[in-house]
């Protein structure tokens, strides 16, 4: 698959690139696993012609890492250091004095991987670079995928890079249009039924979609033998994920999440089933992790009971509710079966699926200030979509579902009804949403 968007993340890439002419700068670049952080920087190095030094921090011995980047700087920008260096400190010196005359790009891809090599390393990276940095015309990158390590390692004023950020890109998943673009280059023919199938499997993950493209699974009914056939990287997925982000703990965070995916989304629910507390882990899960986030019906206040935890990843979501819990088919290679148990519960699940896809699009595409959904305490009166423009003081209540015979406009004006006074300063209008508006 071919190179799409970015525009904006490209553009703060040539700009720091042409900032360096004077003086060093370093870019802090984080995004989920396989969001295409990698991708998007040697595209942006290529379209502006820079010698580029990339540099994986594998987690191996400190002086085996230092050997093979020495190995990379020689091949990649010429430069010869004789000797064997000990040590990463050593190695990052030489760049720094290469960098007072050599205008370059320099890559550190899965940067929090050196507090695995050396815990140290942070420290020696601020002090070279603070003694450097004004005088070099070197171009840093530090790229990662494991975000409570990036933020720990950048935002937390106890430690030493905090602070030295030039700039901070986190990248998102592909804006719908975009997925529109794709899916329409590959298959101009595409239904609404094809683009919520790719949403669904990839949430607009650069390299989901690439996967899917690449394999010419570019119907619905294709998508879905793809991501069950055998040997498919999606099957395989979430447990790598989840691995590289958790480590050694992995497998009670592994089991929250497939609890949220499964429909249980309050704590209560979720303590009954591990069966001890897990706040602690929850609140990792958001605040450190970001995987998931507390949401609160519309208008309501901050910090009230009436919530519900969400697992907002369409891959991941998808991955926990069909591949995880069915695994013992994977291994069985009942591979067949796998894609009958999908295939059964699938409209259904598309159809919560389908919601988020339009408070996506809303939040994309109009002139909104607020997108969310509304229940009550009871769980009977929901309301799939209010959008609020805190501007014009307009808002849009929207019934969301797969087929429009299914929808009722008196229904929703009755749900309205019990939440007009919340919403008394807004001019309301009520709409449905199906498959057709997609």
């Amino acid at each position: 698959m071919r190179f799409y968007d970015r525009d904006t993340e490209l553009n703060i890439l040539q700009t720091n690139w042409t900032q360096t002419t004077e003086r060093g700068r370093l870019t802090v670049l984080t995004g989920r696993r396989r969001i295409g952080k990698t991708t998007l920087l040697r595209k942006s190095t290529e379209e502006g012609n820079q010698p580029l030094l990339y540099l994986y921090v594998s987690k191996d011995n400190e002086r085996v890492l230092t050997g093979k980047f020495q190995e990379a700087a020689e091949q990649s920008l010429g430069l010869q250091i004789f000797g064997r260096m000990e040590t990463f400190a050593q190695f990052f010196d030489q760049l720094m004095r290469y960098g007072l005359e050599h205008h370059f790009t320099m890559v550190f891809d899965e940067f929090q991987n050196f507090i695995k090599v050396n815990p140290a390393i942070p420290s020696h990276i601020q002090d070279l670079w603070d003694r450097y940095h004004e005088k070099v015309k070197v171009n840093m990158v530090a790229c990662g995928s494991i975000y409570n390590m990036m933020h720990r390692i950048f935002d937390n004023e106890d430690e030493p890079l905090y602070g030295r950020q030039d700039c901070r890109i986190n990248m998102l998943p592909f804006r719908i249009s975009v997925l529109k673009q794709i899916l329409h280059d590959h298959n101009p023919k595409y239904t609404p039924e094809d683009l919520l199938c790719l949403y669904m499997l990839t949430g607009g993950v650069a390299k989901y979609v690439a996967w899917l493209m690449d394999a010419k699974a570019l119907t619905k009914a294709k998508m879905l033998r793809w991501v069950t056939q055998a040997g498919s990287p999606y099957l395989t997925e979430g447990t790598e994920l989840i691995m590289s982000e958790f480590g050694k703990d992995y497998t009670n965070y592994l089991s929250i999440l497939q609890l949220i995916a499964s429909g249980l989304t309050t704590q209560s629910e979720i303590d009954g089933a591990i069966g001890k507390n897990t706040g602690a882990y929850l609140d990792n899960l958001e605040v450190e992790y970001s995987y998931i986030h507390h949401r609160q019906p519309m208008f309501s206040k901050p910090g009230g009971r009436n919530s519900r935890w969400q697992l907002e990843d369409c891959f991941l979501r998808f991955w926990f509710r069909f591949i995880l819990r069915n695994q013992s088919l994977v291994e069985m290679e009942r591979n067949d079966l796998l894609l009958e148990i999908i295939e059964r519960g699938y409209e259904q699940y598309s159809g919560l699926v389908l919601e988020q896809y339009f408070r996506q699009k809303w939040i994309e595409e109009e002139r909104v200030t607020l997108v969310g959904n509304y229940w009550d305490r009871k769980g009977l009166n929901e309301i799939d979509m209010i959008a609020l423009n805190d501007i014009d003081k307009t808002a849009v209540v929207a019934e969301i579902k797969r087929q429009r015979k299914k929808m009722s406009s008196s229904d929703l004006a009755d749900k309205v009804a019990t939440i007009r006074n919340k919403m008394a300063k807004y001019d309301i209008r009520q709409i449905g949403l199906t498959m057709e508006d997609m």
